[in-house]
């Protein structure tokens, strides 16, 4: 299983990327529109910051004793009828969704959207089984369209395209005659894929919060699609991280109001869908089996570790709203289902160093993500500590390895040091012209390609301060 989704180089990515003008322009466009929508809703809401620090308080309760209530959820879901399953690893979640399936017969699935299952890479199981699996959320559904393009933002996964783009996708596709209108878009689809709820055996969603109280799966949607993938079907199946709990409705009452306006600035985005186990008896409505997969993959590691943090997160994109190198770079070059700063914290911690170890660098380190956290993760704090491990685990390239020992070395030795800024301001006066140095390479040459070097004068600052003190004022 791999939470990749590019096997080219992070630099060229991002070459790619930025030659893109509509994607940048469509990604600052909607930063700016969330961003000012989420202010104009936290203000409206009031006591803004006081509602941040009760959504951390509950999460750290949560984690503190995570053990507890996992074990509560699991007896309250058994209670209600449905079927719990803890999946350590990806592997252990798709093998066990994979026996339903096989043992349904099943021929055709309907999936909300979901990262979790985005994470495990479960649409490529259940296509290996021989069952057609339908995107429901509409954005998902436009990039599995397209080829299962890369989603480029948590919340709006299919932002980097336009309606005339999108129009040709489905006109190649599934037969859209049409014109780019987005409600004539939205109309065909709805139409185009309204029978396969009914035909469906098995409805799949993910999971914002589970009530660990009363077993209740929560699901926070824009589009009521993710309610006829979970009525229809006679088999519902919900999968979710393991953190992703709340002990009762009255903590989740704040967490959605912080999810809703923070993710899209909305009071409360369309849907919020509470579920608790299966239909009852004397029901007409609902799944006969309800099926929750619990999956720690890799969780347990963070949460005993310094990135313990990041758990606190509530899938919101906030921090992808604020972020200024996301602005430039968009979603897909990070390589990742999740992008942005959320995405640079978490993509090494499941993914691992050697496919994501660029990823802490795509930050300038601004704070920004920081500041609009709604449950205050330190996210630009995770970010160095990711770098302070990289390099402690010799993952850095050997140049800056070697230069940063030299400078440790120098700047360790006050002598030596101020023979070499003496001489590096002389050498760096005969050497930058034009704000450029003749030899371009590595570092120097990605800095310079954006920004000119300042003409030095020949002389340190230190050399400067010692000449101005000893000159007598006029």
């Amino acid at each position: 299983m791999s939470m990749k989704t590019s096997t080219s180089r992070f630099k060229q990515r991002i070459e790619v990327q930025m030659q893109d003008t509509f994607m940048r322009e469509s990604v600052a466009n909607a930063q700016t529109r969330m961003f000012t929508n989420r202010q104009i809703a936290a203000e409206k809401l009031g006591q803004w910051e006081q509602w941040r620090e009760m959504g951390m308080d509950i999460r750290n309760h949560v984690l503190e004793h995570l053990d507890y209530y996992l074990q509560q959820l699991s007896e309250s879901v058994s209670r209600n009828g449905g079927k719990v399953f803890f999946a350590q690893t990806a592997d252990e979640a798709t093998d066990y969704i994979e026996t339903i399936i096989k043992d349904k017969k099943a021929k055709k699935v309907v999936k909300s959207k979901s990262m979790v299952t985005e994470e495990i890479s479960l649409n490529a199981m259940i296509q290996r089984n021989g069952c057609d699996v339908i995107e429901t959320d509409l954005g998902e559904y436009i990039l599995q369209v397209d080829d299962y393009d890369a989603p480029s933002h948590i919340v709006v996964p299919a932002l980097h395209k336009n309606r005339y783009q999108i129009r040709d996708i489905f006109r190649d596709k599934i037969g859209y005659q049409g014109s780019e209108e987005p409600e004539a878009l939205t109309r065909y689809v709805r139409d185009y894929i309204r029978h396969d709820f009914l035909e469906a055996d098995i409805g799949i969603t993910g999971c914002n919060f589970a009530v660990a109280e009363s077993g209740t799966v929560t699901l926070v949607t824009n589009e009521g699609n993710a309610r006829l993938a979970t009525s229809l079907p006679k088999t519902h199946i919900a999968v979710m991280g393991m953190e992703r709990i709340v002990p009762t409705f009255e903590e989740l009452d704040i967490v959605i109001s912080l999810l809703c306006r923070s993710a899209v600035g909305l009071p409360l985005t369309g849907y919020v869908t509470a579920l608790t186990g299966p239909r009852e008896n004397a029901h007409l409505d609902g799944p006969g089996e309800f099926h929750l997969v619990i999956i720690d993959n890799g969780r347990s590691d963070i949460l005993g570790s310094e990135f313990k943090d990041i758990l606190r997160c509530v899938r919101c994109a906030a921090c992808v709203n604020t972020c200024p190198a996301y602005r430039h770079i968009g979603g897909q070059s990070y390589g990742s289902i999740y992008s942005g700063p959320i995405g640079a914290v978490l993509s090494p911690l499941l993914g691992g160093y050697e496919d994501f170890k660029e990823l802490p660098y795509a930050c300038s380190l601004c704070r920004a993500c920081h500041d609009v956290c709604p449950v205050k993760i330190p996210l630009s704090d995770l970010l160095l500590k990711h770098r302070q491990k990289m390099a402690e685990q010799g993952m850095t390239p050997l140049s800056e390895r070697m230069s940063v020992a030299a400078f440790n070395i120098i700047n360790a030795r006050p002598l030596l040091w101020d023979k070499t800024v003496k001489v590096g301001a002389t050498m760096a006066s005969g050497l930058i012209r034009n704000g450029k140095l003749p030899l371009q390479i590595g570092a120097i040459s990605e800095w310079t390609e954006a920004r000119d070097l300042p003409q030095p004068d020949g002389q340190s600052f230190r050399s400067w301060f010692k000449k101005r003190q000893s000159t007598p004022e006029s």
